[in-house]
């Protein structure tokens, strides 16, 4: 029982890493009003980003701030879009996410099956000897132990920092926040940066820790579900960790169940995280008016005068 139930949450936590730094960053974005739905170019681009500055510099390090770098250059493209041009956010997201998928299925060929330097796992001095949970929990890669921190940062910076409380108000009324004297243009620019940041993170995850490789297709949909978690946690990120963490699990098992040789039919298996991700926002949308989104989501923003 214990040799098939720790490796399996042990591989949940892994799972669900890119996951919750994608989640978070959209939650990001969608804290200074602009909706993304972008993420899963924004992640695939930024994975091939992270494998090829890798490959090139053998530096994991510098492949991770690649990808990071490559979610704010989509970040901010979304955001002149949307932000100065006052395009619209859906079709801007998606049109984001057709670009991404199409620039690394043709870039990313000459890659396709290659191998990079990328993050190893290791033993958390300590707390790695812990029964179960050292198991569970502190036997990754150093991304993961840095996923472990991200929540609480994000925590931290929209409840006790000026510029955080900043981007809830453009979030919520940018027109009160612009009478008070702040810039809510130049406060969701920002917010839209820092969130392409964070996603381009989970996507530098996917190359350099989950796999060591590239392979179109390498955001499997995760990018899609990040969009779903955000509601599910309703924009908490607490209930992010949680989320990513149970969809990450269904991954994990799925794959797992395959390769014990089960006679369900694999595409089954396949579907069963985007069969959550519905249940999800069907359980989302029960709660109608009660859902804790930014009042001024999705809504540009005039320029004045």
């Amino acid at each position: 029982m214990w040799e098939f139930l720790i490796p399996l949450l042990a591989a949940t936590v892994q799972s669900g890493t890119p996951i919750l730094y994608a989640t978070l960053g959209e939650m990001m974005t969608e804290k200074g009003g602009v909706l993304n739905l972008g993420v899963e170019g924004t992640m695939a681009v930024s994975a091939l980003a992270a494998f090829i500055v890798s490959s090139l510099t053998g530096s994991p390090w510098l492949g991770f701030l690649a990808g990071g770098c490559a979610g704010m250059a989509f970040g901010a493209l979304h955001g002149f879009v949307c932000i100065i041009c006052l395009g619209n956010q859906v079709v801007s997201g998606l049109a984001l996410t057709i670009l991404g998928l199409g620039l690394t299925n043709y870039l990313g060929v000459p890659y396709v099956g290659l191998s990079s330097p990328g993050f190893s796992p290791f033993d958390f001095p300590l707390l790695s000897q812990i029964p179960v949970l050292g198991d569970i929990f502190f036997k990754h890669d150093m991304l993961v132990y840095i996923s472990f921190i991200v929540p609480v940062l994000f925590w931290f910076f929209f409840k006790r920092t000026s510029l955080g409380l900043h981007i809830t108000a453009t979030g919520e009324m940018p027109v009160a926040a612009s009478a008070v004297g702040l810039k809510p243009r130049a406060l969701r620019y920002v917010a839209v940066i820092a969130g392409g940041f964070l996603i381009g993170l989970g996507g530098a995850y996917l190359s350099l820790a989950y796999t060591h490789l590239w392979t179109n297709g390498l955001s499997g949909g995760r990018g899609w579900i990040a969009v779903a978690l955000v509601i599910f946690a309703f924009w908490r990120p607490g209930r992010a960790v949680i989320g990513a963490y149970l969809f990450g699990g269904v991954m994990a098992f799925q794959l797992r169940l395959q390769a014990m040789g089960t006679h369900l039919p694999s595409s089954l298996l396949l579907m069963l995280p985007y069969l959550l991700t519905i249940f999800v926002l069907i359980l989302s949308a029960a709660r109608g008016r009660r859902i804790d989104a930014p009042a001024a989501l999705g809504t540009n923003i005039e320029p004045e005068g």
